[in-house]
């Protein structure tokens, strides 16, 4: 290993795995800059050794758009708040800082983003790079609130983007999915800290889909999981609040949260997989657990959970006036199905945006997501929901499991060769490339 003042580098002997476990390589090195400088350096370096370069977060992708087996860069040391503008309200921060802790620093400084995906646990650039999203009616993902862009490019230089400086990069590489070049801080659009009362309350599936459009109309953030094999749904619905402050107790809060959401959980789920015919059983179960609750709290205490039981992820976004019929087709392939699903689909909304190759460019989307317990065969499942999310020209989450290949985006992005063709002007050479965005982009 050698290190320079502050950064590492060193001959990579193991193997990085991602969260679920699902997606493995062997990079021949890493580094671990703790500069833009020193990664500008290790991005030249490889190009020298004829080496591919990519960057990987927290793990949180389940497909292997971080995988490589060249030089792999950890960001760890590049963290923090680098300067906050009250006038222009946003905060400048390194690409790989995590959201827990970008949330709990800016509501220390009394600012908050106006949305934030279910988990928090991603970096910055990993997060945005793939288009991770909550819900919402007016407000768009993460990505969606970026402000300014700060990328080494393939020849090691340094590259800021805005809807001011190089605007057409900007449009691009808020979701760049790491094909453009390596993202080293992010200015994001930030608010006053706000509060959000949540009411969580189960539902019919079939009320649910016959009052969507209401109950998407009425609230500013609109959530609900189904749970296969029952006709019972969990929904959320999150509003801006005046107060008073009224968190979940801390004593219901773990009960609900980490004892059934989690603990309880996961042995269900270690029961269904060894035991597959349980589980309609374990779902009717598990869909009463939860009893009806309100809260109010500060943002990313009431948009964000924690995720303990490790699953496989599958999520495609409709047009959001295509959701009713997906989701009739998707409880009947299930019903009719051999399939035994233990996990709840995961039901999400965004409002069009204009980022290029952003599941939300140029639509209003609904975001569709099934879910299999790590070590559970999934592809049978996925395979089949796939069929039916593309039958709605669905577009498929950069950081979940899908099978689509660029033949397939050319079609339901309009402007997918917008993209191609910014990645031949920054990257020709294909410095950031790996199999996953060869199938995605092409070669």
């Amino acid at each position: 290993m050698s290190s320079t003042a502050s950064g590492t580098t060193s001959t990579s002997s193991g193997t990085w795995r991602n969260w679920a476990g699902n997606v493995t390589a062997r990079p021949v090195r890493e580094v671990t800059p703790a500069s833009v400088e020193e990664l500008s350096a290790a991005v030249r370096k490889a190009t020298e050794d004829g080496l591919r370069v990519k960057a990987v977060g927290t793990g949180h992708s389940f497909t292997a758009a971080a995988a490589t087996d060249g030089v792999l860069i950890r960001p760890q040391l590049l963290t923090g708040i680098r300067g906050i503008d009250r006038d222009a309200m946003t905060v400048t921060v390194e690409a790989g800082t995590p959201l827990k802790r970008l949330n709990v620093a800016l509501a220390r400084e009394g600012l908050s983003l106006t949305n934030m995906g279910d988990i928090m646990e991603q970096t910055v650039s990993g997060a945005t790079s793939t288009g991770t999203h909550g819900t919402g009616r007016e407000s768009g993902s993460i990505a969606a609130q970026i402000r300014g862009l700060e990328l080494v490019t393939a020849d090691g230089s340094v590259l800021t983007c805005s809807e001011k400086d190089n605007p057409e990069v900007f449009a691009a590489a808020r979701i760049g999915i790491g094909a453009l070049g390596i993202v080293t801080a992010v200015t994001l659009a930030v608010e006053p800290l706000f509060l959000l009362t949540a009411r969580e309350e189960p539902m019919a599936f079939d009320r649910v889909l016959a009052e969507f459009d209401e109950l998407w109309a009425e609230n500013e953030h609109f959530e609900f999981y189904w749970f296969p094999h029952t006709g019972n749904t969990n929904t959320k619905r999150n509003n801006r609040s005046a107060g008073p402050e009224k968190p979940v107790p801390p004593l219901s809060g773990w009960f609900e949260d980490e004892f059934l959401s989690n603990g309880v959980f996961q042995v269900a789920n270690w029961v269904g997989r060894a035991v597959p015919a349980t589980v309609p059983t374990i779902a009717r179960i598990s869909s009463r657990a939860l009893s009806a609750r309100t809260y109010t709290d500060i943002p990313y205490k009431v948009f964000t959970s924690p995720r303990r039981v490790r699953f496989v992820e599958m999520e495609y976004a409709v047009p959001r006036a295509a959701l009713v019929d997906t989701l009739r087709e998707l409880k009947a392939m299930v019903d009719r199905s051999p399939l035994r699903v233990s996990f709840p689909v995961e039901v999400r909304t965004a409002p069009a945006d204009d980022i290029t190759l952003s599941t939300a460019s140029g639509r209003d989307s609904a975001y569709v997501a099934v879910h299999m317990f790590r070590g559970t065969p999934y592809r049978a499942y996925f395979t089949a929901a796939e069929r039916i999310f593309t039958a709605h020209e669905g577009r498929p989450h950069w950081g979940k499991v899908h099978t689509r290949d660029a033949e397939y985006f050319s079609r339901v992005y309009p402007r997918f060769g917008e993209f191609t063709a910014l990645r031949d002007r920054l990257d020709p050479d294909r410095r950031f490339q790996n199999d996953y965005l060869r199938r995605v982009l092409g070669s």
